[in-house]
């Protein structure tokens, strides 16, 4: 039986990224094996192995990962390599090396790399010259940022450099209409009001998340409007330090730390508007299932929001990535006519085809087949 090893940083990513690719495996007659930390249960796998990858390449740790993962793929023979993350990219692409010549395929996803335009000098000292180096030991090397793929193929010596449209908006978790009985349940479960105005991002809280940016920027609406709820939806080492901010401001009736949810559709469904802080993105599915879900976004401006927000014309940007911008571009969607606001949520709905996981599941297809 064929084997394929899936490697990545957490088992969260895998989970919530690549059980379609998983499945798919499995359907052509494939034994599926995954590397990456975490004792969560992953659909569609024959076997897992637990690896102390860390997320910062030079931590400790990921010398112990490395050489675990290298004894996992000289004993396996596997004919596919698919890697993600950078930690899980670079120690998979290493660990593989011999492999590689007795004729194991070594594929890599880009999620978004984080040497870009405008990113800190440290992450280019450190990732750029990674990257360029594990090239050479990558036979196909996938982007999913139009950005991120015009610079491999000028500077990243892969064997082969593809891109597709992201990972795939699952459709299927939108497809049950959403009954206004459940949306009131709902409102009634988190304490919101009929009068209240409802923003949502999900998202790991954490450092380049940026959360605070939102919590400030709901400070400033607050002034304006008191019947304003934000809904985080998420959980992460920023926890603790958000919430002691929402209590620090006063907000603990504007601001709701969800955690994690299994019901992104519903949230969605009451959502009035949608907010997206992070630093640094590579194409991201929150924002594409918000756009899905006919919810307007208003967002930062980084290379992935920006390949999403066409020309402004499928979402508002800003310029800045200030509280005070965010909170004038806030204000100003609230004053758009019902008719301006379809007209935008409907031309952001349409350009999201194209990212939907039945369409990515077939350019991936595409590249699997030539390794096979």
């Amino acid at each position: 039986m064929k084997k394929v090893l899936f490697v990545a940083t957490v088992n969260r990513h895998i989970i919530g990224c690549h059980l379609p690719y998983l499945k798919w495996f499995k359907e052509q007659g494939y034994e599926v094996h995954v590397a990456s930390r975490g004792t969560e249960k992953i659909e569609y796998c024959d076997k897992h192995f637990d690896i102390p990858f860390e997320r910062f390449p030079l931590q400790i740790n990921n010398i112990k990962a490395y050489k675990e993962l290298k004894e996992i793929i000289k004993n396996n023979n596997y004919d596919i390599i698919h890697c993600h993350t950078p930690v899980g990219g670079v120690l998979a692409r290493l660990a593989a090396r011999k492999e590689r010549k007795k004729g194991t395929k070594v594929l890599y996803t880009a999620h978004g790399f984080h040497f870009y335009k405008g990113a800190p000098l440290l992450n280019w000292l450190i990732y750029y010259p990674i990257e360029k180096i594990m090239a050479h030991f990558t036979d196909c090397l996938i982007t999913i940022v139009n950005e991120d793929y015009e610079f491999a193929k000028k500077h990243l010596k892969a064997k082969e450099i593809k891109h597709i449209n992201g990972i795939g908006v699952n459709t299927e978790r939108f497809s049950e209409d959403i009954t206004e009985e459940q949306k009131s349940k709902l409102r009634q479960e988190l304490g919101i009001n009929d009068k209240d105005i409802v923003f949502s991002y999900v998202a790991e809280l954490n450092k380049n998340k940026n959360q605070i940016l939102l919590i400030n920027a709901i400070e400033k609406i607050k002034k304006e409007n008191e019947n304003i709820k934000l809904l985080l939806v998420g959980d992460g080492s920023y926890m603790k330090k958000y919430g002691n901010e929402v209590k620090k401001r006063n907000l603990q009736e504007n601001v709701i730390l969800l955690g994690r949810r299994n019901d992104v559709p519903e949230i969605l469904s009451i959502t009035y508007i949608y907010m997206a802080s992070s630093k640094r993105e590579g194409l991201p599915l929150n924002i594409m299932e918000a756009m899905y879900s006919k919810v307007p976004v208003v967002s930062t401006n980084n290379r992935g929001h920006r390949e999403l927000i066409q020309n402004k014309m499928t979402g508002i940007l800003l310029n800045k990535n200030t509280a005070d911008e965010m909170f004038k571009k806030i204000i100003k969607l609230l004053n758009y006519q019902e008719n301006e606001k379809k007209e935008l949520t409907d031309r952001a709905k349409q350009n999201i085809e194209k990212y939907l996981l039945e369409n990515v599941l077939k350019e991936m297809k595409e590249i699997y087949m030539e390794f096979i």
